[in-house]
C-alpha cells in the first residue's frame, strides 16, 4: 500500500520540532517538514509567498498540517499542491476569526510604525498584539523557535492582520483549545475543540491531537 505524505507547517517563526510529540502510524503516512523561507520584501503577499513555499512540497495529494500561523499558511499552499486534506491546529479559518485587537491593529496600522530596532525578541514584539499570556510560556517556546529575523517577524505579523480568507476551504479540518489565548475560542466556528488546551497544545495535548488527527485521517 502507498504511504500518504503528511506535510507540516509550524507556527510563526517556530521550528519543525513543535510536532515532535504527535504519533502518527509510519507505515502508513510518510512525513515531511516545511521550513520557513524569507519573504522576499516586506510588502509580498501571502500567496506569493505560499507559492514559493511550495517548491518543498513534492509529493502528489498530500495532507498538510499547520500550526497556528502555519494553519493559514497551508491554507495558501492548498491553492498550489490540491492537498487530500487540510488539517490546522490552533488557527483561523478566514479573518473573521482573528480577534478584535488584530483588527484594530490592521485599522490603525500601528504594526507598520513600531520600532523593530529595539525588538530583542520575538516574544516582546507579538505581546504588543497577542497579550501577555505569551509571555508565560515564553520559556517553553523559546526550545521550539528557529527564526529571528526582524524582517520576517514584521511580515509575518502583517500577513495575518492583512490576511484576506472570507470563507473556509474545501476539506478543512479545525482542532481548537478551548483556552486558546491568541485566537480565543469564542471567535472560533466549526472546529473539534480540545478541552483545556492552550495555543501550545501541540506540544502540551500531543498525545490527544494525534488521537483526532488518526480519526479524522481514517474515517
Amino acid at each position: 500500500m502507498e504511504k500518504t505524505p503528511i506535510y507540516f507547517m509550524p507556527g510563526l517563526a517556530a521550528s519543525h520540532k513543535i510536532f515532535e510529540n504527535l504519533e502518527f502510524d509510519l507505515d502508513r503516512y510518510t512525513l515531511h517538514y516545511l521550513n520557513w523561507i524569507a519573504p522576499q520584501n516586506s510588502e509580498e503577499d501571502i500567496s506569493s509567498y505560499a507559492y514559493r513555499l511550495s517548491a518543498q512540497i513534492i509529493r502528489k495529494n498530500p495532507i498538510l498540517i499547520g500550526v497556528s500561523f502555519g494553519g493559514i499558511i497551508v491554507q495558501e499552499l492548498a491553492s498550489y499542491v490540491h492537498p487530500k486534506k487540510v488539517i490546522i491546529v490552533s488557527s483561523v479559518k478566514h479573518h473573521n476569526e482573528l480577534p478584535k485587537r488584530f483588527k484594530l491593529a490592521k485599522l490603525t496600522k500601528i504594526y507598520k510604525v513600531f520600532p523593530t530596532k529595539v525588538i530583542e525578541n520575538f516574544e516582546d514584539y507579538l505581546g504588543l498584539f497577542i497579550g501577555k499570556g505569551l509571555k508565560k510560556r515564553a520559556d517553553l517556546y523559546k526550545k521550539y523557535l528557529s527564526v529571528r529575523s526582524k524582517e520576517y517577524l514584521q511580515w509575518s505579523i502583517a500577513s495575518i492582520i492583512k490576511w484576506q480568507q472570507t470563507i473556509p476551504i474545501k476539506n478543512i479540518v479545525h482542532i481548537h483549545g478551548t483556552n486558546d489565548a491568541i485566537f480565543p475560542i469564542k471567535n472560533i466556528q466549526n472546529t473539534i475543540k480540545v478541552k483545556g488546551g492552550t495555543h501550545i497544545m501541540v506540544l502540551t495535548k500531543a498525545k490527544k491531537i494525534s488521537k483526532i488527527i488518526d480519526t479524522v485521517l481514517t474515517c
